[in-house]
């Protein structure tokens, strides 16, 4: 199988090796050498929680060049409800589509349009197969990913179905082709508000290809946005035929509680990635029984708290919970909507392919020398003092005994050891200034004489 694709890259120049983002790592999948922080790829899920926790921004989410989307004559983008909730309530929803047609696109399409068809698809899954109990939500996929990593063992709980994004993507595409556009003139790009919505269409689990064609970071065109408000202020509003109005059910679908709320029985709501980690825990010990459904979203608030949302989360919720009552009672959506390909649409929801488990890297491959491994890191486990300060460059002590058993680093990186080889006479204080120079960099410690 192909490597992930990460999103989340660290640049060399901004990077000091703070250790912040090793320590809030959920995956445990950071480490500093050089005085630079160093993702393993195998362990990082694209959570976000690094890229949150950096002072000094060394850590970036990459995008596509927007200019990418003049390449097609027409230019879809696709929007999460949570973007509304970053601006203001002086800034109209008509304000907003306006804009972001005035900056090139010439189709606007919310995702959570396809909320009720996705829920819809998602209940006759579950009444096709209740042995899967507890369902979990393929929703986010930091999650997916995590599962995959961490808890293979519950993948068959995970339901194999495309999210409201990838719907509302063929939906868009299938309209605009049944109207006469040839595919290849049609682009896709998708506002995200979180690295591991880029990742999950730059390298799908579950299909080849997404259908989304780019990916535009919130904070970005949150930005553009603004900037256009500015310059059009004076200007009439021109029309918006594209905008329709979501039923407060489709709003909620990306904040936290919006999936388990349109499920009977017992359904559990969980967000932030340390929660979302101790309650795959006790799923997976068989610890709560009795539960139906489990929505878990990485983000703090899902969607609202994404890395890439640019406003307070508290504040997104209250216009989006705003929004909703506002349009509760109105015209949900218009006939020629999304509805009219419900059939077409479900029919595609499904995965094609599998979710399969990705597991962190193994001690090895048999057996044998695994379980030899495993004896070895115990015994370091003896002598290291299992404080996990992280000076060594490792999250914790155990992973600096894992990665000097895998033969990614040496004992003498833990400063304790180094005091005790220094007091013994088997170090020089030279030989251990230049070893704590491989973690944090030359020109920390003195003149290494």
């Amino acid at each position: 199988m192909d490597d992930f694709y990460h999103a989340l890259k660290v640049s060399p120049d901004a990077c000091t090796g703070c250790t912040h983002c090793m320590t809030a790592c959920p995956t445990r999948a950071i480490r500093v050498r050089h005085r630079l922080a160093t993702i393993d790829a195998a362990a990082c899920v694209d959570c976000g929680m690094c890229l949150k926790t950096c002072a000094r921004r060394a850590i970036f989410v990459e995008q596509d060049d927007f200019n990418r989307i003049f390449q097609f004559s027409h230019r879809v983008i696709l929007l999460p409800t949570v973007v509304f909730g970053q601006f203001g309530g002086e800034v109209s929803e008509e304000r907003i589509f306006a804009e972001l047609h005035a900056m090139g696109f010439t189709r606007v399409v919310e995702t959570d349009r396809a909320a009720g068809i996705l829920a819809a698809a998602m209940r006759d899954y579950m009444a096709r197969n209740p042995h899967r109990r507890p369902f979990i939500s393929a929703f986010c996929p930091a999650v997916v990913r995590l599962i995959q990593v961490r808890f293979p063992s519950l993948i068959p709980h995970v339901i194999p179905l495309k999210q409201a994004l990838d719907l509302s993507a063929i939906y868009a595409r299938r309209e605009l082709e049944l109207a006469g556009v040839p595919g290849n003139e049609i682009g896709v790009f998708y506002v995200t508000p979180c690295a591991a919505k880029i990742a999950a269409i730059k390298s799908p689990v579950g299909e080849e290809v997404s259908p989304v064609d780019g990916v535009i970071n919130m904070d970005f065109i949150y930005n553009k946005v603004q900037v256009g408000l500015t310059r059009h202020r004076d200007q009439p509003l021109p029309p918006a035929p594209d905008q329709e109005f979501l039923s407060p059910e489709s709003i909620a679908w990306t904040l936290s509680g919006g999936e388990a709320a349109a499920f009977e029985g017992r359904c559990l709501a969980i967000d932030e990635i340390h929660n979302v980690i101790d309650i795959l825990e006790k799923i997976e010990n068989e610890e709560i029984p009795g539960i139906d459904f489990v929505e878990l979203r990485a983000c703090d608030h899902s969607c609202a708290g994404g890395a890439l949302t640019t406003n307070n989360r508290f504040l997104t919720l209250e216009r989006l919970r705003a929004r909703a009552r506002a349009n509760d009672g109105r015209r949900r959506e218009a006939p020629e909507g999304i509805r009219q390909h419900d059939a077409f649409l479900r029919e595609r929801a499904p995965l094609p392919g599998k979710i399969f488990p990705r597991p962190i890297e193994r001690l090895d491959e048999d057996m044998t020398v695994a379980l030899e491994k495993m004896q070895k890191i115990n015994r370091i486990m003896e002598v290291v003092p299992g404080v996990d300060c992280g000076a060594c460059g490792a999250p914790s002590c155990r992973e600096l005994a894992r990665d000097v058993v895998l033969g990614k680093a040496k004992l003498d990186q833990c400063i304790f050891m180094r005091q005790a080889l220094l007091r013994e006479g088997l170090m020089t204080p030279a030989e251990a200034i230049e070893m704590a120079e491989r973690t944090w960099g030359k020109g920390r410690f003195g003149e290494n004489k």
